[in-house]
């Protein structure tokens, strides 16, 4: 019986373990997944469930029920590549003949003093959800501190927006404009439309320091009632301590069959892996569709292809509240209505047909 052991439910390690088991061929193979959370959670809503317009009941999507599936409800430790095993906080050694890494991302502080024990995150269902207590527990018309400009930081302002009117809501971004990795047109339409809300933006900011509802912008205070972080992401701490070639975001430099280079047999998925594309849902499943081939072709004993297709993605869509939203389809940018109408059904489609 050869042991696949998955570390991590996300959108990478869910994809894989949906493509083994949809095969009838999948024998003598034994499946476990090692998940903090009894459920996949749908992290690319996490901004509506912080703001408080969604609940995380309608973020969860059921794991597949297989005899060939051993679901273990625990958080990784410690990964040992050389001995096959990983470790979990129960004090369980488990172990692996094939091993999938999808733990994830954390936020990135960049070395601000406080921000990670003063600031909020979306980064988890369970911190996205504390995140929302703490917003639903300001009082009328206080002050709501996003730091980080790109795509996460734009949806929780707009999202807040629409959840608490009453609040003054302030975007900070180091760059000149927001959504800086976009084309004009749409950070254009976006900093337009958060301004006609009455969205603060501060452009050319350098948070210095933070400290309990207090935020250093270029060593100035603002007073605070809640501070939010998404200025940057880095992988798991459990990944991070690998002893293995790694980017310097914490990201596991992998070989274009999305593994380790020296071990075959240990493949990297979603934000945890080094690729030449920028992390996101649709990667980490594009990935994780690929990574379920070469298991099943190394099971049946059958050789790699010598490349694998480059992975072609369909576009970004961000909301901007219930009504608008932004999106770049190929090249061509995407604004108003339409684009929010898309990414509501590409949410429907990916919650009740994604094992299909």
């Amino acid at each position: 019986m050869r042991e696949l052991l998955v570390l991590g439910g996300g959108y990478g390690g869910l994809r894989v373990i949906q493509r083994l088991l949809a095969s009838k061929d999948l024998k003598d193979v034994r499946i476990t997944v090692v998940e903090r959370e009894a459920y996949h959670s749908l992290k690319t809503e996490f901004y509506a469930l912080a703001a408080g317009t969604v609940a995380d009941k309608h973020l969860r999507v059921s794991f597949p029920e297989d005899v060939r599936l051993e679901m273990k409800y625990e958080t990784v430790s410690k990964i040992n590549l050389e001995d096959k095993t990983v470790e979990v906080a129960s004090g369980e050694t488990l172990r692996y003949d094939d091993l999938v890494i999808g733990l994830g991302c954390e936020d990135k502080y960049h070395g601000v003093p406080g921000a990670d024990q003063y600031t909020l995150s979306i980064q988890s269902m369970r911190r996205a959800r504390k995140t929302n207590q703490v917003i639903q527990a300001i009082r009328n018309n206080g002050t709501v501190a996003i730091v980080g400009g790109g795509l996460s930081g734009v949806e929780v302002a707009s999202e807040l927006r629409e959840s608490r009117p009453d609040l003054n809501v302030k975007l900070f971004d180091r760059g000149e404009t927001i959504l800086s990795m976009f084309p004009a047109k749409l950070y254009n339409y976006v900093t337009e439309w958060l301004r006609e809300n009455e969205v603060e933006i501060i452009n050319k900011a350098n948070i210095t320091k933070v400290e309990e509802n207090i935020l250093y912008n270029h060593d100035e205070a603002v007073q605070t009632d809640a501070i939010i972080w998404t200025a940057g992401i880095q992988a798991n701490k459990v990944v991070r301590e690998l002893d293995v070639p790694k980017d310097n975001q914490g990201r596991v430099k992998v070989t274009h069959h999305h593994h380790i280079p020296e071990y075959k047999n240990v493949f990297v998925v979603g934000d945890c892996a080094r690729l030449d594309q920028a992390p996101s849902a649709q990667l980490a499943e594009a990935q994780g569709e690929q990574i379920a081939m070469l298991l099943q072709k190394s099971w049946n004993n059958e050789e790699w292809p010598e490349k694998l297709p480059r992975i072609k993605l369909k576009g970004v869509l961000g909301s901007l509240g219930k009504k608008h939203g932004f999106g770049l389809m190929g090249e061509k940018p995407l604004t108003g209505r339409v684009p929010r109408v898309l990414k509501s059904g590409v949410l429907w489609m990916y919650k009740y047909h994604s094992g299909s």
